[in-house]
């Protein structure tokens, strides 16, 4: 399935979206990396992803690099659990010190886009003493929690790897260990991709059933917004859903928050037309300020 059909499919599952105004407001992209992340390239640097914010009409601009452990504390659940290491063991830490620089550059060379500083917290549940010591070192403004492995017999292993041997049961383990991710961690304002194993389902992203998990989804909906915290309606993501959205306001969800998730400056930004026309037909409206979540 192209970019193009998929985005043609999600209209379709939009009612009415023409009659849908939210008179050209664009929300803040709260989840972008940079060359501070370990898994983007040296080319995507802040000043870019800025240029490419204000070219967008995004009012603000949060970089949120990985945070990821290969190493931790005694103290995390990811040594009570017994884990011993994660496969494969590619995630670096974030140089604090450049990158805070680099984020005062582009502040000072850009005051007509706000900044946020942030992280992306890989399972914040296993690691809230090795989080903890990361910012109390160095405080953010904006901080996600994703899930992008599970526990394979003693080991962290990407999820991505795990689809291949059984996708329906990976899938099922995956929401219930989000559930547990929320339960378990409050350092998050964020949930990040909810829908992240759907980029390497087996055979492609259209073979994706995204109804086949409804009600795994909606206990992770469920457990978010009891706890009052925001859902990502993630744009790089294949299908940015207007069900899950509609799930997550049926369960009490009460905002929104839009991520691109961009890897490169060009991605900064994209599709949040067709992203805000989505929450809208879930029920969610522009929030407080143009800085604000979208809420309920």
């Amino acid at each position: 399935m192209t970019g193009r059909t998929a985005e043609r499919d999600l209209w379709a599952t939009v009612e009415n979206p023409q009659a849908m105004a939210h008179h050209g407001q664009r929300p803040p992209d709260n989840h972008v990396h940079t060359h501070w992340s370990w898994d983007t390239a040296d080319a995507s640097t802040m000043r870019r992803a800025c240029e490419q914010a204000i070219a967008q009409g995004i009012p603000a601009i949060a970089f949120t690099e990985h945070l990821d452990f290969t190493v931790w504390q005694a103290e995390d659940l990811a040594t009570e659990r017994g884990l011993t290491d994660r496969f494969p063991a590619q995630q670096l830490p974030i140089d604090v010190e450049g990158y805070f620089a680099e984020l005062a550059e582009v502040r000072d060379r850009f005051p007509e886009l706000r900044i946020l500083s942030g992280v992306e917290a890989g399972e914040p549940h296993l690691f809230a003493a090795s989080i903890a010591t990361h910012l109390r070192g160095a405080p953010v403004d904006r901080i996600l929690g994703s899930l992008h492995s599970l526990d394979d017999w003693g080991r962290l292993v990407g999820v991505g790897r795990l689809l291949q041997t059984d996708a329906d049961a990976t899938m099922r383990r995956y929401l219930s260990e989000m559930v547990r991710m929320i339960e378990g961690s409050d350092v998050f304002q964020v949930l990040a991709h909810a829908d992240f194993p759907r980029r390497y389902w087996p055979g492609g992203s259209h073979r994706y059933v995204e109804k086949d998990y409804e009600e795994e989804y909606r206990a992770v909906f469920r457990a978010l917004a009891g706890s009052g915290r925001a859902l990502e309606i993630n744009t790089t993501s294949p299908l940015a859903s207007a069900d899950q959205m509609r799930w997550f306001h049926e369960e009490g969800g009460e905002a929104v928050s839009f991520g691109s998730d961009a890897h490169t400056p060009s991605a900064v930004g994209q599709k949040f037309d067709l992203a805000v026309d989505v929450v809208e037909a879930a029920g969610f409206r522009p929030g407080r300020d143009r800085f604000d979540f979208w809420r309920r």
